[in-house]
């Protein structure tokens, strides 16, 4: 087989809603689904096979029997280089940083975190944070953790579907209530959560802060507006995504080649994916991993799909 449906792990935190259960289709008996890890091999949380043979077999059990059908720009990461999610915040979660492989690798034994968010859908006047309104020192930023004021000089980006944000490590970011989206990124769970609105957990304590280190690696500056290149969504070192939109009566093909897997997420309709050797059937919210070197794969249908394959080093 060379076409994988995906089982996504979900993942049940505070701030988390009901669309993706009751709009996308996940799967999940969980009062709240806050996220819907489509294509991990993490091992906080691992994607199934859900297909014949391979039913109930994990990603990553399926690259271990055969680690060539990631592809040739895989060969130079260690580990299943991404991590693909649907979120849903109900509520908006908590602002938080990411620290580059560097200090990861140092601090935490796993790579950092570079991300991208693809937004699906925002309530009226949404918004995220992401950096500062305008650069500020470390005492600055120290004091104003410490009095509860950082928000007031934080960057507030107010978002609608289609918008596309990149957080690069470094970067200070919070998703807003009433924002629901993709995000492709490294294939880790390393995140310093800086300020929680003084939320308690499921345990009764507030949540768990790691200021010491966000003090370490955030930029204290506003990020630069990110530009796609060469007409993709996002591209860097870790994964290139593109936006494919398929009209009924018009079919679609890509070549997928020996160089990288590639992802489907289908975000919108519904359609039908087939290679040489396998046909399936997705709908909106549901996830595929189609092998390297699969070949021509053809679909079929009316839908709104990410695709994110694994590039050479930009």
């Amino acid at each position: 087989m060379s076409i994988y449906k995906i089982k996504p792990a979900c993942k049940d935190y505070l701030w988390g809603g009901h669309r993706l259960t009751d709009e996308y289709g996940v799967e999940y008996e969980g009062d709240v689904c806050a996220e819907a890890w489509v294509l991990s091999c993490h091992k906080d949380g691992q994607s199934l096979i859900t297909d014949d043979i391979k039913e109930g077999q994990t990603l990553s059990q399926l690259v271990k029997e055969k680690k060539t059908i990631l592809g040739g720009n895989c060969e130079r990461f260690e580990d299943f280089p991404i991590l693909i999610k649907l979120i849903d915040a109900e509520k908006k979660l908590s602002i938080q940083v990411h620290p580059d492989n560097d200090y990861a690798m140092v601090h935490e034994n796993q790579y950092g975190k570079t991300e991208m968010w693809y937004i699906l859908e925002a309530k009226e006047n949404a918004f995220l944070y992401q950096g500062f309104e305008k650069e500020i020192d470390k005492e600055e930023f120290e004091k104003r953790i410490k009095d509860n004021t950082l928000t007031e000089v934080l960057y507030k980006r107010y978002v609608k579907r289609g918008d596309v944000i990149f957080i690069s490590p470094g970067t200070l970011h919070a998703i807003g209530e009433g924002i629901l989206l993709a995000e492709i990124q490294q294939n880790s769970n390393v995140t310093y959560r800086i300020y929680d609105y003084g939320r308690i957990g499921a345990d009764g304590k507030p949540r768990e802060l790691h200021i010491s280190k966000a003090l370490d690696v955030t930029k204290l500056t506003r990020p630069e507006e990110y530009v796609p290149k060469d007409g993709h969504v996002a591209i860097c070192d870790y994964f290139c995504v593109d936006r494919v939109v398929i009209e009924e009566g018009k079919g679609y093909k890509q070549e997928v080649g020996a160089d990288s897997f590639v992802s489907i997420l289908t975000i919108d309709g519904e359609c039908a994916v087939s290679s040489r050797d396998k046909k399936i059937r997705v709908k909106k919210g549901e996830s595929l991993f189609v092998e390297a070197n699969t070949g021509v794969v053809s679909i079929e249908g009316k839908a709104e799909l990410l695709l994110t394959t694994v590039p050479s080093e930009t």
